[in-house]
């Protein structure tokens, strides 16, 4: 399908966001889990400011990535299909279906994740810590529905 020229710019664009969100966030998670990361390392948080910008740019970053891919370019991509992209959910069940996502129950864990790291970290560090370490896990699980995506829209000529 050849898209229409507004549709294939903000696909474009959006296609360079993603590409280097990944790159930023895989960077920022490297060095935030070079080594183990405890509830002993988040109460320094106050007192290391590396750390806390680490953190901040980590929980940033794997939003930010999240939001991009979620609830911009998995919609531009299903209307790019012929699709009429809906509510999340029902966006996400359909990216399962078409085999760009693993699961959508994954995903809205993820987001869940997110939620934690940028709203509850200032209050309870466990829950910070817990968090911090799921989102650690889900990089790579992030980083692949990202690259299905990516590697579908090359395939259909629409990069």
């Amino acid at each position: 399908m050849i898209l229409d020229h507004k549709l294939a710019e903000r696909m474009q664009f959006l296609i360079r966001v993603v590409r280097k969100e990944c790159r930023h966030l895989q960077t920022t998670d490297q060095r935030l889990f070079a080594v183990q990361f405890t509830s002993d390392t988040a109460a320094q948080l106050d007192s290391d400011p590396d750390l806390a910008e680490r953190v901040d740019a980590f929980a940033s970053r794997y939003a930010r990535l999240q939001d991009t891919v979620g609830d911009k370019l998995l919609p531009l991509f299903l209307r790019a299909l012929g699709e009429n992209p809906g509510a999340v959910i029902d966006n996400l069940d359909h990216a399962e279906r078409l085999g760009i996502l693993d699961s959508a129950d994954e995903w809205l864990a993820m987001r869940k994740i997110r939620n934690q790291m940028v709203h509850e970290y200032i209050e309870d560090l466990d829950v910070l810590t817990s968090a911090l370490l799921t989102g650690h896990a889900y990089v790579p699980v992030l980083i692949a529905a990202a690259d299905a995506m990516l590697a579908e829209a090359e395939q259909r000529g629409w990069v």
